[in-house]
């Protein structure tokens, strides 16, 4: 069969492009903008890649069409399967009916570290010799894959985002998955575009509530109001409380300001408390309850806590989460997705934590849909605050001005609209021990090399 995969370098749509080739199907597809990781990713697979949408992508005529959520009525490609009555369904259902059948699945929703959390818990999956399956909005650096099979029975484990499934189908995606397992790590708002108000997600996260059986387990972190929300409106699932509350089934206590190491407690149904110490190389208390996340999903399918403890040593951040892309005259350059006024402070925070020597050095581009509508722009000021110094880029097509940052910063902040300029002033500021972490969730034109390269031009 010939798939087409119309916005295949989306992280969702380009793991389900691997999984699709993985099952021996044609695959093709086209996006706006082709970048890496994941066009590395798909080009290795032999996937052929399109760039732009256009209605010559679809003259092969595929047998299927699988339409990512991005994509709307008046774009050409969707336009052209419409008036050709070509067959086209959504990713999700695409998952939903050709991997997931007949798999234990576990879906790891929230706001934040929905990517970390999915890749811990199968890489905990994998150290227990369960070859795992899994979709993941990143590249996790354990496997080198967004997306595997796995075994033909295996758990599969599904980075389940409330985004809204397709331009026919308004629902949010993982309410397509029945999980056995359904992580809830925490929930405020976001996707400004497509949801009014915090009520209107946390429906859509019932939904996903109602999906999951009474044998499975809904695994819930024990300090987000949103979720107790969620809760209160039913549960017919067992619910395990998860993170630094006493009566929590699984509770962490952090034994470093940086929470490299904490303590993990699980209270067993039979009364005898279990524990085990995580020493690892992640920073940030928000890293830690991911972990504990992924050590209670694990144990649902029989990996006991020191065993999960003692692979949370060897486990690699997926890519562009805390990864450092190198190193120039002592200066560190470090990848991050966030792109949240949340996310943003706790990476910032566990950074801050691990800064022995040197400054912090924050680079910012508000380019998501929530950031480009301003919805949370009033939080962005206070998000650095653990920096010591802070650039906001001004991308193409945002809808207000940075300036605004700027003059409410608590920290000393700069506005750049040009990534040249923003790299020269890297550039000279920058001085041994410092750690340049530079927070988007698109290609941000290359940045990371460039600032490398002029590191290493500059310094050597």
């Amino acid at each position: 069969m010939h798939l087409h995969i119309v916005g295949i370098c989306g992280t969702f749509m380009g793991s389900l492009a691997l999984l699709a080739r993985e099952l021996g199907h044609q695959v093709s597809g086209s996006d706006a903008s082709v970048y890496p990781p994941m066009s590395t990713q798909l080009e290795t697979a032999g996937i052929a890649l399109m760039r732009g949408y256009a209605a010559d992508n679809l003259t092969t005529t595929p047998d299927l069409v699988v339409i990512g959520n991005a994509l709307s009525r008046g774009n050409p490609e969707v336009e052209a399967v419409l008036d050709r009555g070509l067959p086209y369904v959504s990713g999700a259902q695409w998952l939903a009916e050709h991997v997931l059948p007949g798999r234990p699945v576990i879906a790891v929703a929230g706001t934040h570290g929905k990517t970390t959390t999915a890749s811990l818990t199968a890489w905990l999956l994998e150290s227990a010799g369960l070859a795992p399956g899994f979709l993941i909005g990143g590249v996790p650096r354990n496997f080198g894959v967004s997306a595997r099979l796995g075994g033909e029975q295996a758990p599969f484990v599904v980075e389940a985002d409330e985004y809204d499934t397709a331009f026919f189908d308004k629902r949010s995606k993982f309410v397509h998955y029945r999980p056995l397992v359904a992580i809830l790590n925490n929930l405020e708002y976001d996707h400004a575009d497509i949801f009014p108000d915090l009520a209107a997600i946390e429906r859509q996260f019932h939904h996903l509530v109602r999906t999951v059986p009474g044998r499975g387990q809904l695994l819930v972190a024990d300090d987000a109001p949103a979720l107790d929300r969620v809760l209160a409106q039913g549960a017919w699932t067992p619910v395990s409380r998860m993170g630094q509350q006493q009566d929590s089934a699984w509770r962490i206590e952090l034994e470093r300001d940086d929470a490299s190491r904490f303590r993990v407690i699980q209270q067993r149904p039979d009364g005898v408390d279990e524990d085990a110490v995580v020493d690892w190389g992640l920073t940030g208390d928000y890293n830690a309850r991911n972990a504990l996340a992924a050590l209670a999903a694990a144990s649902v399918f029989g990996v006991d806590l020191a065993r999960g403890a003692a692979a949370l040593s060897r486990f690699e951040t997926p890519k562009r989460r805390q990864e450092v892309r190198g190193e120039v005259g002592g200066v560190q350059v470090i990848d991050d997705f966030a792109h949240h006024p949340t996310a943003i402070a706790a990476t910032l925070s566990g950074l801050r934590a691990s800064t022995q020597r040197g400054r912090l050095l924050a680079v910012i581009e508000p380019r998501s849909n929530t950031m480009r509508l301003g919805t949370l722009r009033d939080r962005l000021a206070d998000s650095v605050a653990q920096a010591d110094q802070v650039w906001w880029y001004q991308p193409e097509g945002l809808d207000w001005s940075v300036e605004a940052l700027v003059e409410a910063s608590p920290i000393p902040a700069h506005r750049r609209g040009e990534i040249d300029a923003l790299v020269a002033d890297l550039v000279a500021q920058a001085r041994p021990y410092d750690r340049i972490v530079v927070m988007s969730n698109g290609g941000f034109g290359g940045i990371h090399e460039r600032l490398l390269e002029a590191l290493e031009a500059a310094h050597g």
